[in-house]
């Protein structure tokens, strides 16, 4: 009798260690599921020396910067193959024609639903055009709050600046923005300078991103030390033309980004480049490849 108590015992603690392994496995593996959100695709256009980007996900899309009105062509091509038909926002992120030059191209040919762009004016045609545009679409401005969100489908963009009224140079103006997807991030910057670079890390804003528009194409004015050092890209985008007359991307710039082992991917050398994130990785593919 003692016997088959004891067997019994023995086979009731290998069944307790068995469920109980089994139970802890199942708790503490890896988790191999995908970003509920799915995938997302950012598309740095190449329109010269010009920004222009393009984000979308699911059936929703936001246009940040046109180029000059020279690219449209350019620029309409590049969203017809990419199969857009509506932006649920287009950004100027400042009135310099590099920025916002086919802005009204766009907003004529697309079904724009949003419109943003910063409190500051130009005298060129092409801000009075964009500006037609939007009031014969019967659209209305919507202004960049620091602080708050603009929101597209699942696509959440945090708007980090401008942050003050007046600016002497323009380039300050520039909306710059932080979008999160998943665990990766990626950051617009505009031609936004050094002094907005400040103002947005004295703000305390989270500006950390796996990704970095670089401010200004590249110049020395913008990617200052400290900024650099918070924002802590894996990878550096510089939207410039070949050969501009600016001398864009300036070599102080790309020193930095050397120096810190960030990859550096430009539209001047490598053309349109397509970045895509599953919410913990991000793949990148250039329209041209750089021959070393």
């Amino acid at each position: 009798m003692k016997k088959l108590r004891g067997i019994l015992m023995t086979l009731i603690l290998v069944l307790a260690v068995f469920i109980y392994a089994v139970f802890f496995q199942k708790n503490n593996a890896p988790e191999t599921k995908q970003y509920a959100g799915g995938e997302l695709t950012v598309t740095f256009i190449d329109v010269g020396q010009g920004d222009s980007e393009l984000i979308q996900q699911g059936g929703s899309a936001v246009l940040i910067d046109t180029g000059e009105y020279a690219q449209r062509k350019q620029l309409t091509d590049t969203l017809h193959s990419l199969g857009v038909t509506a932006l649920d926002y287009v950004i100027a992120t400042h009135p310099h024609t590099d920025h916002m030059g086919s802005m009204d191209v766009v907003i004529d040919t697309y079904d724009v639903k949003h419109v943003m762009m910063p409190n500051a004016a130009s005298n060129t045609t092409a801000f009075e055009k964009m500006l037609q545009a939007i009031s014969d679409k019967g659209l209305r401005i919507e202004r960049p709050v620091p602080g708050k969100s603009i929101q597209a489908g699942n696509i959440k963009l945090d708007i980090l600046a401008p942050n003050s009224d007046k600016y002497q140079d323009v380039n300050d103006y520039s909306i710059v923005a932080r979008l999160q997807w998943g665990g990766t991030s990626f950051l617009f910057e505009g031609d936004a300078e050094a002094l907005s670079e400040k103002e947005i890390l004295d703000k305390g804003y989270a500006v950390s991103a796996d990704v970095l528009k670089v401010g200004h194409h590249g110049s020395s004015t913008s990617t200052s030390d400290a900024y650099l050092s918070a924002v802590n890209p894996r990878f550096a985008v510089i939207s410039c033309g070949l050969g501009n007359v600016y001398g864009h991307p300036h070599k102080e710039v790309l020193d930095k980004l050397s120096a810190r082992n960030i990859t550096v991917y430009r539209t001047d050398t490598m053309g349109t480049i397509t970045m895509r994130s599953d919410g913990t990785h991000i793949t990148v593919e250039t329209a041209k490849e750089v021959v070393k």
